[in-house]
């Protein structure tokens, strides 16, 4: 059975707490400026505290068994990654909580600082890391001399008292909570080795355990500041207005909503504002990865962590720091990391079974090989530990989160904001992507292009306009706002104004109703005016033809007639059709649904190259559409459009009406997140921007992930069973042990981050 396949088949829930990394003992300095993190909420108090020993599943599984009889808390999440463990709890529980975590040997934290950077603390780990080195080897050359056996010994003492004290401490609290983790097994082995006599390989190997530990402690700390580095995109200080009408430069975390700040040329947007004087190009790039820049002028919104071009303009700030898209797409990458992806729930599954069998292995080679097949006791208990050192699951555990983690930071920085592990793994899957046509393929703001008095309504002209108008005036439907748009000047130039609508309401994907002095009136779509036995033969023939074109119809009608046709036309993004072709060369097939009539839908979709258009949809009729494309009924006679049983369908729009199919899909992209908090909280995938070429991009990050996943967990396999089988053959050591763990672990770290530098994603 393949790896997929193990992992297909193993039965895990949707949402577990997130891994982190492996095993280390590096530590960092606070900052100087601490912030609380405590808050309430409708359920009770969510504080995070930082723990900085807590770098591995094991200890997330000790800690949440020592809080499980906490009855006052009432959920946990652990972002291992960050170090940082999030409680809901009563208000009066966080004094136990911190005394728990306290008696397992952690330090816990409920006021630290924002960003964290290895300050002095850490130069003295390596300080004392280099003394530890040399006593070591010191260790070993007097070991060499013979006659000096307690000199070897005293050194090699102090050696592993200088760079081990952390891992004993570490291991002693596994161990008293009946969990093995690495320092477990490596203060197993070390004092094992001493009980044996090996007092210079003991000593060699807690060094060179302890510099790799740190080696892979700095990597993936890189990961981790990927994600908090997108906070210093935005400025940290910023040109705010004062009250005596000066302008001074501020702390930015200390503005507030409705202040007046000022943007330079060349300068980072620090807040989420509302251009309210001057005008300029932004870069938006930061958030969104698109490349060419927007320009910006009063009344236009812009978002912090952009980049400001040559012009200089005032902002009215709308959102505080915590509150910004940015500081959004912060909250949703990290958040994110504890939605996994199924293959890394098979492995935290894996080495939680895994690590247990092979220390009984090691048990049974200590014990029963000497027992039973004879030979030297103490060279089988030193095979034994030996193998405890390679049982430890570091590698293929840490191998999934970091590149998971680098694969969301990575999608984030090209404007992709992915929900977790969960929806990256799915990208690969995809088989159809149902695609909405207003805003999505199109550009979204259709223009009113034509206008025709019908049934002989020999009324003043503009009468009709006026009513039309005075209707969808009071919608904000794009069709709608064209037609407003498209009859304000005329009708301004004649001084007709706007008519008083009673009883105003919106029919969902049909048009919109009203009263206007005591008469009914609808403005909407034909197969509305269908609904209302108004169609004639010649009125369906005319109208056939405006379609036939690509234009919308939507009619002017009475409860007797209708009055006047007003058409408009959209235009499609000219990067649609290059994400079709994308997603044509990836074996995704395409289908459109539209509420609007059969004849615009396969005029676009035929623009673009989409394989099917299906027009004319209710929001039901879209939901039944995905329904049938994941059982492998899409409804088409032509067998080459016919997925597979169990198909996996995304779906992709940015309008209320795609909400029950972007739910049903198996994977829902919201278009233009930027600045929506709605679309950045519920979607599964938020593009930032209206560039449909994300998906495709998304897609085969999607595939890139998956591949380093495998890649990673075959190679820390394929290390495990080569040195098992070294070792048991006779020619393993303790050495050899440390650099198959703790070297593979490096190695797929490294191999996991490569994704933050990946172009194409």
């Amino acid at each position: 059975m393949s790896i997929d396949e193990m992992i297909n088949n193993n039965a895990v829930p949707k949402l577990a707490s997130k891994t982190g990394s492996c095993c280390g003992n590096g530590h960092v300095e606070l900052g100087s400026q601490a912030k609380q993190k405590s808050q309430p909420t409708k359920s009770g108090i969510t504080t995070d505290i930082r723990i900085m020993q807590m770098c591995c599943p094991s200890e997330e599984r000790i800690i949440r068994s020592k809080l499980a009889d906490n009855e006052g808390i009432y959920s946990l999440e652990f972002k291992l990654l960050n170090k940082i463990l999030t409680v809901v709890h009563h208000e009066a529980a966080l004094p136990s909580i911190l005394s728990a975590i306290t008696t397992l040997g952690y330090e816990p934290e409920v006021e630290f600082a924002e960003k964290v950077t290895p300050l002095k603390h850490s130069q003295s780990k390596y300080l004392w890391l280099i003394i530890a080195a040399v006593l070591a080897l010191g260790s070993e050359m007097v070991g060499w001399l013979g006659d000096y056996s307690w000199l070897s010994i005293a050194l090699s003492i102090v050696a592993v008292a200088l760079c081990g004290i952390e891992t004993y401490k570490k291991g002693w609290v596994s161990l008293i909570n009946y969990d093995l983790n690495m320092n477990a097994l490596m203060s197993i082995a070390i004092t094992g080795a001493f009980l044996l006599g090996e007092w210079p390989e003991a000593a060699m190997v807690m060094v060179l355990f302890s510099l790799a530990e740190m080696i892979e402690q700095n990597s993936l700390q890189k990961a981790s500041n990927a994600i908090r580095g997108l906070l210093e995109l935005s400025p940290a200080l910023t040109t705010v207005l004062q009250t005596d009408g000066s302008w001074s430069e501020v702390d930015t975390k200390s503005i507030i909503k409705g202040a007046v700040v000022r943007v330079k040329p060349g300068e980072r947007i620090s807040l989420d504002g509302v251009i309210t004087q001057g005008s300029s190009s932004v870069d938006q790039a930061p958030i969104t990865g698109e490349s060419i820049v927007v320009d910006k002028v009063e009344g236009d919104t812009v978002y912090a962590g952009t980049i400001n071009g040559t012009g200089s303009f005032e902002f009215k700030v709308t959102a505080i720091t915590t509150d910004t898209t940015l500081a959004s797409i912060i909250k949703v990458v990290e958040q994110a990391q504890s939605n996994k992806a199924p293959i890394q729930r098979f492995i935290d599954k894996f080495a939680r079974i895994y690590t247990p069998i092979v220390f009984l292995i090691a048990v049974g080679v200590a014990v029963i090989m000497p027992l039973f097949f004879a030979g030297d006791w103490q060279a089988w208990i030193y095979k034994a530990l030996v193998l405890l050192v390679i049982a430890c699951p570091c590698a293929l555990v840490i191998s999934t989160p970091v590149t998971v983690v680098s694969g969301l930071t990575a999608a984030a920085r090209r404007g992709i904001l992915v929900k977790g592990g969960v929806h990256l793994e799915q990208g690969r899957h995809i088989q159809w992507l149902a695609l909405d046509k207003t805003g999505t393929i199109t550009q979204g703001k259709p223009a009113f292009c034509d206008y025709l008095l019908l049934n002989n309504v020999s009324d003043n002209e503009l009468y009709p306009k006026q009513l039309a108008m005075s209707l969808t005036s009071r919608s904000d439907h794009p069709v709608s706002t064209a037609i407003t748009k498209g009859l304000q000047v005329e009708l301004a130039a004649q001084n007709m104004q706007v008519l008083e609508v009673d009883d105003f309401q919106a029919m969902l994907g049909s048009g919109i109703q009203g009263t206007i002095a005591g008469q009914q009136l609808y403005f909407g779509t034909v197969r509305l005016a269908g609904k209302l036995n108004l169609l004639t033969d010649s009125d369906e023939a005319l109208f056939a033809e405006y379609e036939k074109q690509g234009k919308t119809l939507n009619l002017l009608m009475t409860n007797s007639q209708i009055l006047a046709l007003f058409a408009v036309a959209d235009t499609v993004k000219k990067e649609s059709e290059q994400a079709i072709q994308a997603l044509h060369k990836l074996n995704v097939k395409t289908i459109m649904l539209s509420g609007d009539n059969k004849h615009t839908a396969n005029v676009i979709a035929k623009q673009v190259g989409i394989d099917r258009a299906e027009g004319e949809l209710f929001p039901e009729d879209k939901l039944k559409i995905v329904e049938q494309l994941q059982r492998g009924n899409g409804g088409s006679s032509d067998s080459r459009l016919k997925p597979a049983a169990q198909c996996i369908v995304a779906m992709v729009g940015d309008g209320i009406n795609d909400a029950p199919a972007l739910a049903k899909s198996n994977l829902g992209f919201a278009m233009g997140a930027l600045g929506a908090d709605t679309a950045i909280e519920t979607a599964d995938v938020a593009l930032m921007d209206d560039d449909l070429r994300k998906i495709p991009e998304f897609i085969m990050l999607s595939k890139k992930v998956h591949t380093i996943l495998l890649q990673n967990i075959s190679f820390a396999i394929a290390v495990k069973v080569l040195f098992l089988g070294i070792t048991l053959a006779g020619f393993g050591d303790m050495w050899m042990a440390v650099f198959a763990d703790v070297g593979a672990s490096v190695l797929v770290v490294a191999n996991g981050i490569r994704l933050l530098n990946h172009k194409t994603a």
